[in-house]
């Protein structure tokens, strides 16, 4: 089952912060957007899988495609994406149970490491792309805070630098090194985080915001590594 649920994984992550453009996310109430989404995601997972004759896959596809229709009908925001991934989440882990022996049907299921790989590949995805979605969304009420001028997109590229960081700590065994990254950070942002006002909130909150994102995916993504027997050195 739980090779199952490392493949499901990868293939939604791939679909949904990969291969999906910021065209085709932000037009998903065009009818024809919405359907090229639900395409890409039944063609990932037939690509993982490398069948075509497995009923369940389509029938997963679908779901995906109404999890996204039924999220139209929230308001936009942090919540909504929560909510639409946690729902995301469930699909697979249904899936997982229902079938699981669904992965020992592939072609490849004979590479022993390539889930823990597939684990690895979306908990990084997840920790790094999906988290400045997370953040953006969670920062979002105070866009009109008057920043300091930097790089364009600078703050964004920092964040999923910082995020990448964190994940391959944790996954490397040596968690204390989160502790000099914020100590770094502190120094570097000092100017900024010292202000008293909006702008000094707004930089520890996003600060906090990602590194927490960073934190958990990073130790839900070795979990499922450690349970797929994936080498990894103990921490």
């Amino acid at each position: 089952m739980t090779e199952t649920f490392a493949a499901l994984l990868f293939a939604h992550v791939m679909a949904d912060f990969v291969l999906q453009p910021d065209r085709m996310a932000q037009n998903k109430r065009h009818p024809l957007m919405l359907l090229a989404h639900g395409l890409v995601v039944l063609a990932v997972l037939l690509a993982v899988f490398g069948r075509l004759d497995i009923p369940l896959l389509y029938a997963l596809a679908l779901a995906h495609l109404a999890l996204d229709a039924a999220k139209l009908l929230l308001p936009p925001g942090l919540r909504a994406f929560l909510g639409d991934q946690a729902a995301h989440l469930a699909t697979l882990l249904i899936t997982a149970v229902v079938a699981p022996a669904l992965w020992s049907a592939a072609p490849w299921a004979g590479m022993a490491l390539l889930p823990a790989a597939m684990a690895a590949a979306a908990g990084f995805v997840l920790a790094t792309r999906a988290g400045g979605f997370a953040v953006g969304l969670l920062m979002a009420p105070w866009t009109d805070v008057a920043l300091p001028p930097g790089l364009p997109g600078g703050g964004r590229l920092i964040g999923l630098l910082e995020r990448a960081l964190i994940f391959l700590l944790v996954l490397v065994a040596q968690p204390a090194g989160i502790g000099f990254l914020i100590a770094a950070k502190s120094v570097l942002r000092f100017e900024t985080a010292k202000n008293e006002g909006p702008v000094g909130e707004y930089v520890i909150i996003g600060t906090l915001a990602s590194f927490g994102w960073g934190i958990a995916c990073a130790y839900a993504t070795r979990g499922l590594m450690v349970a797929l027997g994936a080498p990894l050195p103990a921490l």
